[in-house]
């Protein structure tokens, strides 16, 4: 490795610059760049990609460097997590939809959990354990948590059903499972403590971390998907698996809580970043080496591409700020990164249209670098409820007071919305 695994430097718990954790991740994202065409197929999950993050300590840095990470959960360092999502989506969509649902998961951890929870799962962090979110499910047969009669002396559906979050029974934990499946579960088969919603009793979504081993409940042969194969997403069954009311995180339907819940959206639109980019640089390097850079069209559509590709990376930093300050107003939170999700979602097709467009039907064709890429971003590209996101944001703009230059800032000595509104 060129660079100093981040582990070592945490070993004097101090918390490695930037620059340090920048380095680590674009190492990681080399080698996953120059392993992802092998693992462009079914059941491709890329395994050295993940141990090699591990090895540089990118597992580790959500965490707090009081628990063994770099520190990347502090809301001052949103801008340097947005960079390493980035990097790691540029080397490889599929590793980097992993690393985010990974990312994802320990942040829900140290936001919602106990800290004696929080605690124990980050030793399962540093132990190498990939964590992910699962949340997806069928309409039926979705997961849902379910006691067992038949233990004598445990706690039954009713007692469950006062339950808020960790307030669990004192060995609880023998009577419950699970029961049900999760689908499009993102590197399943390989992630082995996912943080899943269950179904409580009571009807409303319990988070909580499962304990799986690798290669086993999965059902991948659904995943024939046109791009983003290395991802891995699949059914994963959990029926029969046990319960413990010591490994939830927060209360019931903590997971929808916002702004977090939408607000956190800036994340993946970071690693589509980094994919608009990878896309970006083979149409650059396709016209370098085929020398038509000079073509007055060509260079048309790479400054059109230029263009979309920062405003991706503006959109996103500036969502990775907002959404990370304590201080921010929910809703304001919220309508940004809708905003930014769609943005991004735009510059992502601008970017591929023209670097089709440009390249030819050569860039169709395997092993030109950019048919895997192309497949890849498109499928990502593709989130949930794009309109409803864009019309809600919409409604935010509407009602709000603040002029077009305030809508997503306060400049220093400002008044506050409150008083702006009252024509103070």
């Amino acid at each position: 490795m060129n660079f100093i695994p981040l582990h070592r430097h945490l070993q004097d718990c101090s918390a490695p610059d930037p620059a340090r954790i920048l380095a680590a991740a674009r190492a990681v994202a080399d080698r996953a760049g120059e392993r992802a065409d092998a693992l462009d197929r079914a059941g491709g999950f890329p395994a050295e990609d993940v141990a090699h993050a591990y090895e540089a300590g990118l597992l580790a840095a959500p965490l707090p460097v009081s628990l063994g990470g770099a520190g990347l959960d502090a809301p001052e360092r949103a801008p340097v997590l947005a960079d390493v999502l980035a990097r790691v989506g540029r080397g490889s969509l599929a590793l980097g939809r992993l690393y985010e649902g990974h990312v994802n998961a320990l942040l829900l951890i140290l936001r919602y959990a106990d800290p004696a929870v929080a605690e124990r799962l980050a030793g399962d962090v540093r132990a190498g354990h990939l964590f992910g979110v699962w949340n997806t499910q069928p309409q039926t047969g979705g997961l849902s948590l379910e006691d067992v009669p038949d233990v004598e002396g445990l706690p039954g559906v009713e007692d469950l059903q006062g339950l808020e979050g960790l307030e669990a029974p004192q060995g609880a934990e023998a009577g419950w499972r699970l029961r049900g499946v999760k689908s499009f579960a993102s590197g399943a088969g390989s992630v082995t403590r996912p943080l899943v919603t269950a179904r409580r009793p009571d009807g409303r979504q319990q988070m909580l971390v499962a304990n799986l081993v690798a290669g086993t409940r999965a059902d991948l042969s659904g995943w024939q998907a046109h791009g983003m194969r290395a991802s891995t997403s699949g059914i994963l069954d959990f029926t029969g698996l046990p319960a413990d009311p010591g490994g939830f995180v927060g209360g019931p339907d903590a997971y929808f809580a916002e702004p977090h819940f939408s607000g956190g959206a800036w994340r993946f639109a970071a690693v589509q970043l980094g994919g608009i980019e990878a896309v970006f640089d083979a149409l650059r390097t396709h016209l370098r080496a085929t020398g038509r850079g000079g073509d007055p069209h060509q260079a048309a559509r790479l400054g059109e591409a230029a263009i979309a590709v920062e405003t991706a990376r503006l959109f996103v930093a500036r969502a990775a700020v907002l959404a990370s300050d304590p201080a921010a107003e929910p809703e304001r939170v919220i309508a940004y990164v809708n905003l930014t999700r769609l943005a991004v979602e735009r510059a992502g097709l601008d970017v591929l249209e023209r670097a089709q467009r440009s390249v030819g039907l050569s860039g169709f064709l395997s092993p030109h670098p950019l048919e895997r890429l192309a497949r890849d971003l498109a499928t990502y590209l593709r989130q949930p409820g794009p309109d409803r996101a864009l019309t809600a944001a919409a409604a935010h703009i509407l009602a709000e007071a603040r002029p077009a230059d305030l809508l997503w800032r306060d400049p220093p000595g400002m008044l506050a919305p409150e008083a702006r509104s009252a024509g103070v």
